[in-house]
Parts: C-alpha cells; sequence; structure tokens
C-alpha cells in the first residue's frame, strides 16, 4: 500500500511537471507571437475608479482642461467617479507629482512626458490625447535688433526640461549660440514661473522669453516685447503638440473605463470650443472664469482673445512628432537617447471619436 502511494505521488508530480512544461512553451509560443501580453491584460480585472485626480495648468493652452472643468463636461462623462483637480505651473512639477501617485492624470507639455517615458523604461505614464497645438512664441525685448543680437543676454522658459525650454535650446543651437556656455554667443536661460517672466521683463531682468499662451500675448502688449519666432513656423503645416494628456500607467491599466470617460470629457471640451470659435469674447469670458476657479489672474478681454487666435485645439497628440521631439530633447541635454514607442496609445481615443461618429 505503501508503494502505491508513493507511486501515486510521483505520477502527481510527473503529470504537474508535464503541465507545467505544456504551459511554458504555449507561453512562448504567445510571446513570439506577441499576443502574451494581450493574454495576461485580459485576465487582469479592472473597474471604474471612485476618483480621479486631474492636473492641469492656468494656461490657455490648456484651455480644454479649462473648459472641461469649468463646464462640468469632465464630471458628467465621468459620472460616479469623483472630479478632483490640481493646478500647476509647469510640466515636470505635474510629472513629479503623477510620479508620486498624487495626480492621475495630467495635461502636459510633450517633453515632460517624454522624459518621463524614458526615465522609467516606459511604465510611468501614456500619452492618450492631445488638446492643443500651436501657441508657444520666442518674444524679446524691444532692444533686441534681431536673432543676430542674442550674445550675452538672458531669457526665460517655464521649466528646465520642459517643452517650451527644449525648443528655446534647440533653436539657439540651430542658430550658433551655446545655451549657458561661456563666449561672445553665449545666452542664459532662466527657468522660471510665466508670471515671473512677465515681471522680470518689465524690470528689465531677462531680454524675454520662450513662452505660451497667454504669457507671449501679455509679453507684446504689456511689457512692448516684440515676437522673435512663432514655433509654429519651425514645423511642417505649423502643427506641434503644446498639451497633451498624459495618464499614469498604474491608473490606465487598472481603469481604462474612467479614462475612457475623461476622454470623452476632452472630446466634449475641444468640440465645446469649436462650436463657439466664431463667438471670441464667450470663449475668453468662459477661460477667464476657469482661470479664476483656478487662482490664476483672468485677462483682459483682448488679451484673451489675441492669445487664442495662436493656438489650435486638437485631440490628436501628433504622435508623428515624437521622434522629433525626442531628438531636440537630446541635442538640448534635457534628456537621453531612448525609445519612445509605446509612449503614445490612442486606443481609448479612437474608440471614443468611432462612437461619436457612430450617433
Amino acid at each position: 500500500m505503501a508503494r502505491r502511494r508513493r507511486a501515486g505521488g510521483w505520477t502527481l508530480v510527473l503529470g504537474a511537471l508535464a503541465v507545467l512544461a505544456v504551459l511554458t512553451v504555449a507561453a512562448t509560443v504567445l510571446r513570439a507571437n506577441g499576443t502574451l501580453e494581450a493574454w495576461e491584460q485580459a485576465s487582469v480585472e479592472t473597474s471604474d475608479a471612485s476618483e480621479l485626480t486631474l492636473g492641469y495648468f492656468g494656461n490657455l493652452t490648456h484651455g480644454p482642461a479649462l473648459v472641461g472643468v469649468q463646464e462640468g463636461l469632465f464630471a458628467q462623462e465621468l459620472g460616479d467617479t469623483q472630479l478632483s483637480t490640481q493646478v500647476f505651473s509647469s510640466g515636470p512639477t505635474a510629472i513629479e507629482a503623477m510620479n508620486a501617485g498624487e495626480v492621475d492624470a495630467a495635461f502636459v507639455g510633450p517633453n515632460p512626458a517624454i522624459n518621463s517615458f524614458i526615465q522609467s523604461g516606459g511604465e510611468s505614464l501614456t500619452v492618450v490625447a492631445g488638446a492643443a497645438s500651436g501657441g508657444a512664441q520666442f518674444v524679446v525685448s524691444g532692444d533686441v535688433a534681431g536673432e543676430d543680437d542674442l550674445g550675452g543676454r538672458t531669457f526665460a522658459t517655464p521649466d528646465f526640461g520642459g517643452t517650451q525650454d527644449v525648443a528655446l535650446r534647440t533653436w539657439l543651437a540651430d542658430h550658433g549660440y551655446a545655451a549657458d556656455g561661456d563666449g561672445e554667443r553665449a545666452v542664459g536661460i532662466t527657468p522660471m514661473p510665466n508670471g515671473q517672466a512677465l515681471q522680470m521683463l518689465r524690470q528689465g531682468q531677462i531680454d524675454g522669453g520662450w513662452l505660451p499662451q497667454p504669457w507671449a500675448t501679455r509679453a507684446v502688449q504689456e511689457e512692448g516685447a516684440k515676437v522673435l519666432v512663432d514655433e509654429s513656423e519651425l514645423w511642417a503645416d505649423g502643427r506641434y503638440p503644446t498639451t497633451v494628456l498624459a495618464v499614469r500607467q498604474d491608473f490606465l491599466e487598472q481603469h481604462p473605463q474612467t479614462v475612457e470617460k475623461l476622454l470623452s470629457g476632452l472630446d466634449e471640451s475641444v468640440g465645446w470650443l469649436h462650436a463657439h470659435e466664431d463667438d471670441p469674447v464667450l470663449v475668453a469670458d468662459t477661460l477667464n472664469a476657469a482661470l479664476e476657479a483656478a487662482d490664476t489672474d483672468p485677462l483682459p478681454q483682448t488679451t484673451a482673445v489675441g492669445a487664442l487666435g495662436a493656438i489650435e485645439w486638437t485631440v490628436d497628440p501628433l504622435a508623428d512628432t515624437y521622434p522629433a521631439l525626442l531628438e531636440h530633447a537630446v541635442r538640448a541635454g534635457t534628456t537621453q537617447e531612448a525609445s519612445v514607442e509605446g509612449l503614445v496609445d490612442t486606443t481609448l481615443l479612437d474608440r471614443v471619436r468611432s462612437g461619436e461618429e457612430d450617433r
């Protein structure tokens, strides 16, 4: 009897090993066919989140975020998911909050998203949609004679490694200047909040900056600055991502339904802006109310209307521009060379857009 029990035990062990071998072979085949990830993801339980914390800036280039919050479009689409918001002044600080788990999704510039994706080995976040294209300009004080008169001067950007910071560093390098270097063609770059940049320009402590809207327009209208470079002139068809929607990767994996609802709210927000583009005063008033709610000073109506003309609202993240954005960041010394494959995923956005077309 004892022998039979031992034989039976060995039979069970051998049987388990055979099953394990079959599963191992199956997993190897699935990996080879690129379907293991989908198989594993299909077995992960997902759910609607009870709460979503959304980050955005008090800038006009974050217009879809401002409208979505102000008009209740995000909250309406999220339904039972409670929406809370957090306002930031720069992309890198918003990304830090995401990495710390304090924010689930945030409207940021593409370069901070690229930096985070690369530094985390592709595990920190995913860009799921766009929000705005254009709206950034290199403005300089009135005494700057032109692009050959920048040596020895100092310019501002919102934050080191941010989208406008990379744009300025890349442009300067292309024109033979040494950012934060030495010599006659050395140019200083001082990252600072946009409001502070405006104040320091007024005081003559800086000579301008590569700024998003409305700050570029404010510098021109309030401080007598002039536009040296409109960034749209540097891109094919004048289109480049200024603001995108990024979602923390673990939140996206656990709550894709909630992210899809957030994207529905974003689509509604962009639709609202398009529907009222013939009434810029209404748009300006709505955005001003949203800026005040975000503890940001409202804009003179003429400033808001003027700035809006430089921005295109779009949910398209303009994924084709990311290789160039990465190249610029590497050249600027703000990130390292790496693949950005997988950074942009419009699967849920495509589903939202498809549903809109079916209605």
